[in-house]
């Protein structure tokens, strides 16, 4: 039997199918827990999101190459404006590989290459409803000035551990993209690359 094979520009277009629906209701239908317990299973949104990209099953996979991530990311209202709700992780850093490579050599570029971000709308800690409001992806943002914006924001942070060492990187540098300690910190050591949210609204704003 010969695998069925989900590209990233697939995944987005069965995605985009589901756009306006309730990702909670959908989950129910595909017998996936969400806060039927009492306690929140943390990664239901995503496994949803897999079954609506087409992943359905083992012999469902993305080809070498054109693998991608699927993310989601909480949008609510503010001033009847639709905004991101908080930060997007794009990926751990590894002081030796941030030290080696540029941007467009790194890890975190190949990350953000990757992701498919699915806007959910967010009504509440265990809210009853979660409907998918928008799907885009960095393939969609032409605005090269940006792309270089981010691009310094990367070098900057990767001369900050060049000079200052792995412990110098806080979330207060870069405009659209941050280093910082992943979650709250406590006490933790180590970083991970954000998406700060107005890089993630600028991504939405270019894929309409």
């Amino acid at each position: 039997m010969t695998d069925k094979i989900v590209t990233r520009a697939v995944a987005i277009q069965n995605l985009r199918q589901y756009i306006g629906q309730d990702l909670r209701k959908l989950a129910k239908e595909f017998g996936i827990t969400t806060y039927e317990t009492g306690k929140q299973n943390k990664g239901w949104k995503g496994l949803v999101l897999e079954r609506l990209a087409g992943l359905t099953n083992n012999n469902s996979k993305a080809p070498n190459g054109l693998s991608f991530e699927l993310k989601s990311v909480s949008f609510h209202m503010v001033k009847e404006r639709l905004v991101p709700k908080e930060t997007m992780a794009i990926t751990m850093i590894n002081p030796k590989e941030l030290l080696e490579h540029s941007f467009f050599q790194s890890h975190c570029w190949a990350k953000l290459k990757s992701l498919i971000i699915c806007a959910v709308d967010w009504s509440g800690t265990n809210a009853e409803k979660a409907v998918l409001l928008e799907v885009s992806s960095i393939d969609y943002l032409e605005d090269a000035d940006l792309i270089r914006e981010v691009e310094a924001d990367y070098e900057l942070i990767r001369n900050k551990l060049i000079k200052h060492g792995f412990t110098a990187l806080t979330g207060a540098d870069g405009k659209w993209i941050q280093a910082r300690t992943k979650g709250a910190g406590h006490g933790s050591i180590s970083r991970a690359f954000y998406a700060r949210t107005a890089f993630v609204a600028k991504i939405f704003q270019e894929s309409k």
